[in-house]
């Protein structure tokens, strides 16, 4: 029962993951054909920004949207070359992308607070890419995939950012700039905090049933 469960939960995730990344990267993608919204404060500053705002749009979405195909685990058994040329292709986009937001960041709206927040997660989105293409090329495939599912959470902000605007916002009314400021960290930090415990969750889960403190026991 339990194993049904665990099975079940983690396949809704993955599917709610893949949603969520589809829709964000279609939403940039979208919002680079769109027509100029008056009013918005976001999309005048888009407007005079120059290059990096397509730039940063097309090539984020592009990595929005391969990240959950790079976490596939039956895409990199039954297709490895195609794993490692969407790979590249990752990578290469995410390149481009953090050097983009980090020219936005310098401009982000509610001052200091978020431009740090965004300039942070700039710099450290392809330090972490990098770490793990370094593990690839050197064997080392846990490792390897450890630092991409980082690389990957901290791609997945973008969605993050837009639920906790929404939600903060949007469905409980609450001012919108404190709650773009706080998205402008939070919106990495809690990937990383979720990405790390899943990562660490089976030695943890391990050691919890060499104790006997793990109460499924016999029935997972």
């Amino acid at each position: 029962m339990w194993n049904l469960l665990a099975k079940t939960t983690r396949g809704t995730a993955r599917a709610l993951f893949a949603l969520l990344s589809v829709a964000v990267a279609a939403y940039a993608f979208w919002y680079l054909y769109g027509g100029f919204r008056g009013g918005d404060p976001f999309a005048a500053q888009f407007a005079i920004s120059g290059v990096d705002v397509p730039l940063h749009f097309f090539l984020a979405g592009l990595a929005l949207l391969l990240g959950p195909i790079q976490l596939s685990t039956a895409l990199r058994r039954r297709w490895p070359v195609l794993h490692r040329l969407s790979g590249w292709l990752y990578a290469g986009s995410l390149l481009v992308a953090s050097v983009s937001a980090l020219s936005l960041a310098q401009h982000a709206q509610g001052g200091l607070p978020s431009r740090a927040g965004f300039t942070v997660l700039a710099l450290l989105w392809p330090c972490v890419t990098a770490i793990g293409i370094v593990h690839a090329i050197r064997g080392n495939f846990q490792a390897h995939r450890h630092w991409m599912c980082r690389s990957v959470a901290l791609t997945f902000a973008a969605v993050t950012l837009r639920l906790m605007l929404g939600v903060g916002a949007g469905a409980l009314e609450l001012p919108f700039m404190p709650v773009y400021v706080a998205a402008s960290w939070l919106s990495w930090i809690l990937n990383l905090a979720a990405c790390e415990a899943l990562l660490r969750w089976p030695a943890i889960r391990a050691r919890l049933r060499r104790r006997g403190g793990f109460g499924v026991g016999a029935s997972a």
